[in-house]
């Protein structure tokens, strides 16, 4: 999984984002500090994997892993050229979802690219700059395949959609908002446009908010935008995950239990992100390793398979599968089996979030 982290500059995309990978990515006060995006990958913590791995007494633990890619700030007439133009605009071309960091923390220190704060104008500023990127892309696809659709009828759907999608860009309106049928949908996927990627806002508080968010007008601002279009607002200090991102497993737990908070800003925003994209995690387990996959929702067993092999998903016989919470209701696999938790499910089956499988395959 591939996530951008966006925002203006200066409202704490790197400093989340040295926090969330420990990666050090150069965090300085001032715009454009970052020219390159910088990745880091992130394992997710899952308690069942360990479970497992100390259940099998497994040589090795392999997590499920998020790529984060702290993009270059945008300012306003980044599709023209200004700031860093369309540097940023084709390197979150590249992800899956985006995560746009909106500044709601006042601090004269800090330095802001428009003087004030204000959520509202700096989430627009973005949005019109990805809008008109998309506009762009779409314009020339549009001048081609009107000359190309007169000598080929078979690009009649996709010269229609096309036309639709601009006229909404010209409208300032995201290519997201707009409904597909699920022949449109496909097409639109191949397009790779940047306003048809979900977006999970991340509301950067300072310290005296992050246990009570919705005190702070800010963030009421961004849950108000977010809303228009259902998707999903978290809070963060990216300057408490920073610090939190030093610490060791038990000092990171007593350090949140003394902040009032039940999770890190890591773990929460993983758990939005999974949910944003629709993904479940499934096991495979044993002496030589236990790890953990993941894959979208209602996938079917042997498309599962082939995410550890394409080998297994060709050959496909049938998956033997185990819940983990009947796992770890009888502390093994094999009492699980005895007690007859364990099924064998065929082609057809649609995995679910925390099935322990074994992948009977013929090549």
């Amino acid at each position: 999984m591939k996530l951008g982290i966006v925002g203006l500059p200066n409202v704490g995309k790197s400093t989340l984002f040295n926090a969330i990978t420990s990666a050090g990515a150069e965090s300085a006060n001032y715009p454009f500090c970052t020219i390159e995006p910088n990745v880091g990958v992130v394992e997710v913590p899952d308690k069942r994997l360990d479970f497992l791995t100390k259940m099998s007494n497994s040589g090795k633990t392999v997590p499920a892993v998020i790529e984060f890619f702290d993009i270059a700030g945008l300012v306003k007439g980044a599709s023209k050229g200004e700031g860093l133009g369309n540097k940023f605009l084709s390197h979150i071309r590249e992800v899956e979802a985006v995560i746009h960091v909106v500044r709601c923390f006042d601090d004269d220190n800090v330095i802001h690219v428009e003087n004030t704060i204000d959520p509202e104008r700096d989430i627009e500023t973005i949005e019109f700059e990805l809008v008109l990127a998309d506009l762009e892309v779409m314009s020339k696809r549009l001048d081609k395949l009107s000359k190309m659709v007169k000598n080929d009828k078979s690009l009649k759907l996709e010269f229609e959609l096309v036309q639709k999608i601009v006229s909404a860009l010209e409208d300032g309106k995201q290519a997201r908002y707009l409904d597909y049928t699920d022949e449109e949908q496909n097409i639109v996927k191949t397009f790779n446009l940047i306003t048809s990627k979900p977006v999970l806002y991340v509301a950067n508080v300072d310290e005296d908010y992050l246990t009570d968010p919705s005190s702070n007008k800010y963030v009421s601002e961004v849950i108000n935008h977010a809303s228009q279009d259902n998707s999903e607002v978290i809070t963060i200090c990216g300057k408490i995950e920073e610090e939190i991102s030093t610490f060791e497993d038990n000092e990171k737990k007593e350090f949140l239990k003394e902040m009032g908070l039940e999770e890190s800003g890591l773990d929460k925003l993983i758990k939005a992100s999974y949910s944003l994209l629709g993904l479940i995690s499934f096991f495979t387990t044993g002496p030589m390793e236990s790890k953990a996959w993941t894959i979208v929702k209602e996938t079917k067993a042997p498309q599962a398979a082939g995410k550890i092999h394409s080998d297994m998903e060709k050959g496909f016989i049938r998956a033997e599968v185990t819940s983990y919470k009947d796992v770890e209701k009888y502390g093994s696999m094999l009492r699980a089996k005895e007690n007859g938790l364990m099924r064998l499910e065929g082609k057809d089956y649609v995995m679910e979030d925390g099935d322990i499988v074994f992948f009977r395959f013929n090549v």
